[in-house]
């Protein structure tokens, strides 16, 4: 596992990150976010921000308990940061030139609020202009395997603790396929959670459904503000693995009654995504596992219902360790899936 970079130099208890009139004016994201001027706040796994600066050295303002973050320079990680708090975490001794930064959210968290304040150059250095967008995007709907749940651990057995430490969805299948096509990305992803029942039947009032139009994930009734840069091409669908694994006794379910609203809820689901982006959009709906004949039913009835940009992709699973965590996909399997992904929709009809 990635050591923490812990800031211990007396020296930047004297620097403090210079004010912007806007954060969202200094860097690039394609994540969801909620705009607060001087900060944004995210909830959503994957989340990154990116930046150019010149100088020696560049301060990364954050506000998190609960998360982890990479940061990366010049496309190198030069810093995990581990649950930082309220911090400017500083990284120095650069070369003297124009770099560029990232820092991505790790993990997901969906009961906590995260904090973004922006980057601060070094003394005789600057924060230049945001990189641009890429012309891409590709939006990433699932569970724990769109997350990267437990994918850097290299074993199935983890405590709580260690599953958070080694879940990073920035070597996710999600991540990795959007890198490989030049696209930005959003990993819109809920550990445990179905279409219409999750994991061993939990929490049986709230659905992945409940969750997807915020931004905030914890702050109920809360709804994502698209800034109109958000046009995804592609959007990729994960979702069916909680909803069909075994059921357990007292649950309200029988294999055929949940196969149904399954394909019921996903099909609407389907119909919500045309609505919110366009005929100009393909729908990738990814059968897996127990879920692979309901999603191949709901694409054909889409199909059949006249919307061709609807598309079904199935992850084999050949090849695949499986050493994430609980028996997750492991990083290497990530990189397995990613080349499979891209392939695909690579070969789709966006233009690419």
């Amino acid at each position: 596992m990635v050591p923490v970079a812990v800031d211990e130099d007396p020296r930047h208890e004297l620097r403090q990150a210079v004010p912007v009139k806007r954060v969202l004016e200094q860097v690039h994201t394609a994540g969801r976010v909620r705009d607060l001027g001087e900060t944004v706040q995210f909830s959503w796994p994957g989340v990154y921000f990116e930046g150019r600066f010149r100088g020696t050295g560049i301060g990364v303002v954050l506000d998190c308990a609960a998360a982890d973050y990479e940061v990366q320079i010049d496309g190198a990680t030069v810093a995990t940061l581990v649950t930082p708090g309220g911090i400017t975490h500083w990284i120095d001794g650069l070369r003297d030139g124009e770099h560029t930064v990232r820092v991505v959210k790790r993990n997901d968290t969906p009961g906590d609020t995260s904090t973004f304040g922006g980057f601060a150059a070094a003394p005789g250095g600057a924060v230049l202009g945001k990189p641009a967008p890429r012309s891409r995007q590709i939006e990433f709907i699932g569970d724990s395997l769109t997350v990267g749940y437990g994918n850097v651990s290299g074993t199935r057995a983890c405590d709580p603790e260690q599953l958070k430490r080694n879940t990073n969805a920035d070597v996710s299948h999600g991540a990795l396929t959007a890198r490989r096509l030049g696209a930005d990305y959003q990993i819109n992803g809920l550990s445990g959670l179905g279409m219409v029942r999750n994991v061993a039947g939990i929490c049986p009032d709230l659905t992945y459904r409940t969750y997807y139009d915020r931004a905030l994930l914890n702050v109920e009734g809360d709804v994502w503000q698209n800034p109109g840069t958000w046009r995804p091409q592609i959007v990729v669908v994960n979702l069916g693995s909680n909803d069909f694994t075994d059921l357990t006794p007292g649950e309200p379910w029988t294999p055929d009654s949940l196969a149904a609203a399954f394909r019921t809820a996903y099909g609407e689901f389907l119909r919500n995504l045309r609505t919110r982006y366009g005929s100009g959009t393909t729908l990738v709906a990814v059968g897996f596992d127990r879920n692979a004949e309901q999603v191949r039913q709901v694409v054909e009835a889409r199909n059949d219902a006249g919307d061709s940009g609807v598309r079904s992709w199935y992850l084999e699973q050949s090849g695949l360790d499986f050493l994430g965590c609980d028996g997750h996909t492991s990083a290497r399997d990530d990189r397995l899936i990613a080349d499979r992904l891209a392939a695909f929709l690579g070969s789709l009809p966006t233009g690419w």
